[in-house]
This record gives C-alpha cells, structure tokens and sequence, in this order.
C-alpha cells in the first residue's frame, strides 16, 4: 500500500491558481473505531468509503489474530468484519499495534474485556514511549489484570483475561482522549454499568464522536442523562453497512491549499461541522479566520482564496482538533502577521514531539518561532530556498509541508522544498501525494 515515492521528494509548485476536486480517503478516527465495534456486533458489518493504510491494516491484522474474520477491498474502499456478538474467539494471541495509537489504547482495552485469555500487547519503540497509564490503571480499577512489561505505564503489556466488572472508574485522559475512548467501547461488556470519570480534564470531540458512533452501532441510553458518561451492559447490532465520513484531518490539507496557491478546491462528501461526527471539522473555521471562503451542501465542502493579498495570520486553541495544527502552522509562513497555534502540549506525545518539530522545521526555512510547551507562534520572515524538511517520521508533516512547498515561492515553477520520506503518508494516507500531483496538473491551463 506504500506507494512509490523517492526518500527524497522536491515538491513541484502550482503555477497557476488551483482548482478541481481533492477526494480524501475515510475517516481513520472513524475506520478504526467502527472495525472495533464491528467485531462485537451480533453480525457482519461492512464499512464502505474506509480507510486503508498502515493504521487500519494494523487494526485490521490484530483483530485477525484474535479470531475475528477480516477482509478488505482495497478498490472499493471498504472493510468487512464478522461480528460475534461480544465474543473473543483467541484466549492467546500478541498483537503488534506498529505506532498506531488508536490500535494500541482500543485493543488494550478489548482484550481486557474478553472473559478469559492472555494477550500482549506491543509496538515500535516509539509507540512504547507513548501514554496509557491512564487506561491501564481505568482497566485496573475495574477488575483488569495487566502486567507492564518494561516501564510501568507504557507498552508492551501482558493482559491475563478474566472480564470487567463495571463501576464508577476514574480515568487520566488528558494525554490522549483515546484512552477514555476506549474504555467508553468496550464498557458495554462488562458485567455492570460503567461509569467513566475523567480526572483534569479531556478533549471532548473525539470522545462524543466515540458516544455517537457507538449509537449509530446501535447501543442505547448511553449517559445517564445527567452530563455522566455512564455506559450500561448492552449490544452491539449490526447495521448491515456504515459508511465511513471523509476523514477531516486529511482534508486539511487541500482545504488550505488555495490559501498558498489561490483558486478552489471541492472536497466531494466533506460534512459541515453541523452533520459531521469529526472535531477535525472546526480547523474550516480557522481557515475562515484567515480569509478563506469555505462554503458547504449536500455534495460537501468547498474552500476558495486569493493569493493577491496575503491572508491573515490568527490566535486559535487547536485542543480541540490537534491533528490539523501542524497544516496552519505549515502555512504560517504565508500569512500576513504573526500566527500563534495554542493548546497543542499534547502533542509533543504523539508519532513525534510535533510542537518542538514543526519549530525546528519552520526555522529550517527562515522563520522566526516562538516555542512554548503549550503553543507555537511563528513570525513570518523570507522563505528560505534550497531546503529539505525532516518528517520526523511523522504522516503529517509530510502533508502539511507539501502545502508550503506548492507555493512558487521563486516565480519560475521550480521546486525549493524537499521532503525526507515522503512515503510516511502511507500510515493514514497513502495516496497523497497522487492527489496533490493530479490537482497541480488540472490546475494548468488547458
């Protein structure tokens, strides 16, 4: 699925203002959550507009070795996964969850969940230096035996099965929401009502996109009406197919392509903020803070702006959509005053510490940035040329940067930005850089 890309990529420039129509691949938030709560359905679920790529076939590989039947179209872009009604089939299984956070946090707490079984659970290293803590002890508390097998608090662990109990738990999510995510999914299997009770506070939109997808999947009464997160035993029921949202982090980046190079870009299937599941969705705003034109239907999303005057640099809290921050700040450069990007301390715990590289990255090119643990602000100064940008192993720096790139920043269509392993995009979006190129080419006059 890796497509075949150079380890060194100079990003070839838009001459001409852009136009046509970026589709994105579905959402892996979405991708990876509904092949979770497909497997415990009472039937088959097949995801239709699913994401492929290194994350979900990570998932997809550990639900294969817990028993679970696993299939994928790559062509029609879907997944199907037989659901046994709450049933692990494997009691003994290691899984490899590669630096996929989201298959990490959700697995742990799957295998928890099982009745009986021994499981480990392991990525790269990378990935061990990665928090779960705060789900590990959540699981703890309610019943689970899970032996940490290098640092306490951090992977690989060993899970000794036996169920889970159920019972008012708190839970430390404020380093990643996933792990209150997870706990939410598999809560319908343990033998009473869970009720989940974050400590210091937790990023909200992934956790209500989790409450809302797992009704979609049928489950109901989750939360007690009271503002709890409180979820009682129940069912998963297959919805026969469920379609996958266009995944929003993705979308980003072409969303704000035409403030680098001007034009239009449709974004075929994108829901607004008022119809979609996804947090991500909010970075729109900001891109209409900046002076873009972003305009929705029923078809999706459209973002239009004008390169004859530079756009507005802004002041936002990211903490609710994080995974765009590093494409604002990509941009940065280009805008008009300064531009500072707060509430990203998270972050620096991701594939990569992405504040302190993006910081690095940015002065790379010439920028002036002003790093804090909690927040980037970038001064924008000359471009510098003739540069090749580190990923940091990291998807979206890959992405975001290839943005800035796309800006003819010499006037003559020459390339002045490389990117070390372009090909890193292939853990959420391996045909990126396809995308990017046929847009370049029907951005041309004919």
């Amino acid at each position: 699925m890796t497509p075949a890309l150079p380890d060194i990529l100079p990003v070839v420039p838009f001459r001409h203002p852009a136009r046509g129509a970026a589709s994105v691949p579905g959402s892996k938030s979405l991708t990876n959550r509904a092949m979770l709560m497909a497997a415990l359905c009472d039937g088959p679920v097949t995801l239709k507009g699913a994401l492929l790529s290194e994350d979900t076939e990570i998932m997809a590989e550990a639900l294969r070795r817990l028993g679970f039947e696993v299939s994928e179209d790559e062509a029609r872009c879907e997944i199907r996964v037989g659901g046994l009604g709450g049933r692990i089939p494997a009691t003994d299984a290691e899984l490899f969850t590669g630096l996929a956070g989201t298959a990490a946090r959700f697995l742990t707490a799957l295998c928890a969940s099982a009745s009986r079984g021994t499981f480990v659970v392991d990525g790269v290293p990378q990935m061990r230096k990665r928090p779960m803590r705060g789900l590990i002890e959540a699981l703890r508390a309610l019943g689970a035996d899970i032996r940490c097998r290098g640092e306490e608090g951090f992977l690989p662990i060993e899970i000794r099965a036996s169920g889970l109990r159920g019972g008012r738990v708190p839970i430390d999510a404020r380093e990643s929401s996933q792990m209150l995510s997870a706990l939410l999914m598999v809560s319908p299997l343990a033998r009473s009502p869970v009720t989940p009770e974050p400590e210091g506070g937790v990023r909200m939109p992934f956790v209500q996109m989790t409450l809302r997808q797992m009704g979609q999947f049928g489950l109901k009464g989750v939360g007690a009406g009271d503002g709890s997160l409180t979820v009682g035993p129940g069912a998963y029921r297959s919805p026969g197919t469920y379609a996958v949202e266009p995944d929003a982090s993705a979308a980003s980046y072409f969303a704000a392509l035409p403030l680098a190079v001007g034009g239009s870009i449709a974004l075929p299937g994108l829901r607004p903020a008022s119809d979609s599941l996804q947090g991500d969705i909010g970075f729109l705003d900001v891109l209409s803070s900046c002076g873009a034109q972003v305009e929705g239907g029923t078809e999706g999303i459209t973002v239009s702006a004008e390169t004859s005057g530079a756009a507005a640099g802004v002041d936002r809290d990211f903490s609710g959509f994080s995974d765009t921050f590093l494409t604002l700040a990509a941009l940065s450069p280009l805008l008009r005053g300064p531009t500072r990007i707060r509430g990203i301390a998270h972050t620096r715990k991701q594939e990569t510490d992405r504040v302190a590289g993006m910081a690095a990255e940015l002065r790379r090119l010439g920028q002036e940035v002003v790093e804090t643990e909690d927040s980037l602000e970038v001064h924008p100064r000359p471009l510098k040329t003739g540069q090749v940008v580190d990923t940091h192993g990291d998807h979206r720096f890959a992405m975001s940067l290839a943005i800035l790139g796309s800006r003819d920043v010499g006037g003559d269509g020459a390339p002045w930005l490389s990117i070390a392993n372009p090909a890193c995009c292939a853990k959420t979006f391996p045909g990126f850089f396809d995308v990017l190129g046929h847009l370049r080419a029907g951005s041309s006059p004919s």
